[in-house]
């Protein structure tokens, strides 16, 4: 079990440069790795994102440099931290006798299946806030079982704010939890998350104006069956619906000819199955998913991959579920056999999309093969420069580009250059995304350039995900006026 939860997670730390920063990462990278921390914080009010992880950001990008494989070992280092915590709530809440079983679950779900792999190296906030959670919950978990724990709610209050300054997510999750906590009476317990909760409020005030805007979460749709679909597919993989009707027949036969008894005590043994997902925090979790469904059908926030959330209570209710089951020598047959399947789906599964077999490109996005193909060139254009000028400055500390490259020019000044004279005689064109989307958005500039007299050709041995148009200037149009050229429309 420990080499096979070593080989996923090395593995995933053996692609963590595999691959190109796509917008997301980029976004982290422009957000974090400025010299002026002010500038970091003036940026965040109109984003998003509350303001801890990529503080934290910053000071890692000081010490460990601001390059793309140190943005994503933070994250790794997350990853690993938060499937040593999960493994461990799952054995605190286990029987003594169905503890190494329980870890050993939680283990293999942890870092072997697709959702934290996926997320462990990714220059995202998410594996992260993995980690807290699952801290949280620990301490929790304490707290309800040890009242008296002074410490463990002083220390689930820092991580309830921690958590909740990393994303709104963290918020989400853990105001569900005080709020089932007051439900409960557990008074002091649900007092010290809203307590906690304060300065993340506060931070909501401080951004209102972008937060309640329009623009705020645009792109996130209203509820679907899609997204059901996509994050079970996240979680488990391609093909989730037909893997889960598999799973429950499975379940099915091993309750009927597999299963010796149940076993429906815990540790403490005033816990039953209800008090488990209490503990655990699988009850909150589901307070949260129902409220934030709900409400996303008047303001959309339900988006798959934030429901990385859910894992450090699932993983250790599973575990320790899973573990109680004792099973005759054909359950555990079973059990052996679709393990071993899978683990070997997870094995291809978990790493699509993070492998670099597409040129190197990570959700469609190879910005740094466009950083790479032009530098060195003096005039480049592109619709999308902000994030290209970002992947010039992760690619020159990375030492892929010896000289601090030319800044990236948009459409408006493009315009702007292509009415002075002399006409540049070369000028690069170039952007990276979904491939259906390349040529629609340089056309307007490459239509441009054609106007001025420039004849553009692309380069043939571009990357998946990417379009770069070497635009040289013709000799019969040398002396093209400046009434030819049409003005820039916003």
């Amino acid at each position: 079990m420990t080499f096979v939860c070593a080989a996923f997670a090395f593995k995933a730390l053996f692609l963590v440069d595999a691959t190109s920063l796509w917008i997301d990462e980029l976004s982290s990278a422009g957000k974090s790795f400025q010299s002026d921390y002010s500038g970091l914080v003036a940026w965040l009010r109109r984003d998003t994102h509350p303001p801890f992880y990529y503080t934290l950001l910053w000071f890692w990008g000081g010490v460990a440099g601001k390059t793309s494989v140190s943005l994503r070992l933070f994250s790794w280092l997350a990853y690993a931290l938060g499937g040593v915590l999960v493994i461990w709530q799952a054995g605190s809440l286990a029987l003594r006798d169905v503890r190494g079983k329980a870890m050993a679950c939680s283990a293999l779900l942890f870092f072997c299946s697709p959702y934290p792999v996926r997320f462990a190296i990714e220059g995202k906030s998410y594996a992260f806030l993995v980690l807290l959670i699952a801290l949280g919950w620990f301490l929790r978990s304490r707290c309800i079982r040890q009242q008296s724990y002074l410490l463990g709610f002083l220390g689930y209050g820092f991580v309830v704010a921690a958590a909740s300054l990393t994303h709104f997510y963290g918020l989400f999750i853990f105001f569900a939890a005080g709020v089932w906590d007051v439900w409960r009476r557990r008074w002091r317990l649900g007092s010290v998350v809203f307590i906690a909760l304060v300065p993340s409020f506060a931070w909501v005030i401080y951004a209102s104006s972008y937060l309640f805007g329009s623009s705020a979460g645009a792109w996130i749709g209203r509820p679907d069956f899609a997204l059901f679909e996509d994050t079970l597919a996240r979680a488990i993989g391609p093909w989730p619906l037909p893997k889960l009707v598999l799973f429950f027949l499975v379940l099915l036969g091993l309750r009927r000819w597999g299963v010796k008894h149940v076993s429906h005590g815990f540790k403490n043994q005033s816990f039953n199955r209800f008090a488990l997902m209490d503990v655990c925090g699988l009850t909150a979790s589901a307070i949260m998913v129902v409220g934030l469904v709900a409400i996303s059908f008047f303001k959309p926030m339900a988006f798959s991959r934030y429901f990385v959330v859910l894992l450090p209570a699932v993983i250790p209710w599973l575990a320790v579920t899973g573990a109680q089951l004792h099973l005759n020598r054909r359950g555990s047959k079973v059990v052996v056999l679709l393990s071993v399947i899978v683990l070997l789906l997870w094995w291809q599964q978990s790493f699509l999309g993070i492998n670099g077999v597409l040129g190197g490109s990570r959700e469609s996005d190879n910005f740094r093969a466009v950083s790479l193909l032009t530098a060195g060139q003096q005039e480049r254009y592109s619709p999308r420069p902000r994030l290209l000028q970002f992947s010039d400055q992760v690619q020159l500390a990375s030492g892929r580009i010896a000289v601090y490259p030319a800044p990236w020019g948009g459409p408006y000044d493009l315009n702007r250059r292509l009415q002075q004279r002399p006409l540049p005689t070369e000028v690069w064109l170039a952007t990276s995304g979904p491939e259906q989307m390349l040529q629609k958005g340089l056309l307007p500039l490459e239509t441009e350039a054609a106007q001025a007299g420039l004849s553009c050709e692309a380069l043939d041995a571009s990357p998946a995900f990417t379009r770069v148009l070497r635009c040289r200037l013709t000799t019969t149009h040398q002396d093209v006026s400046l009434e030819d050229l049409p003005p820039f429309q916003h």
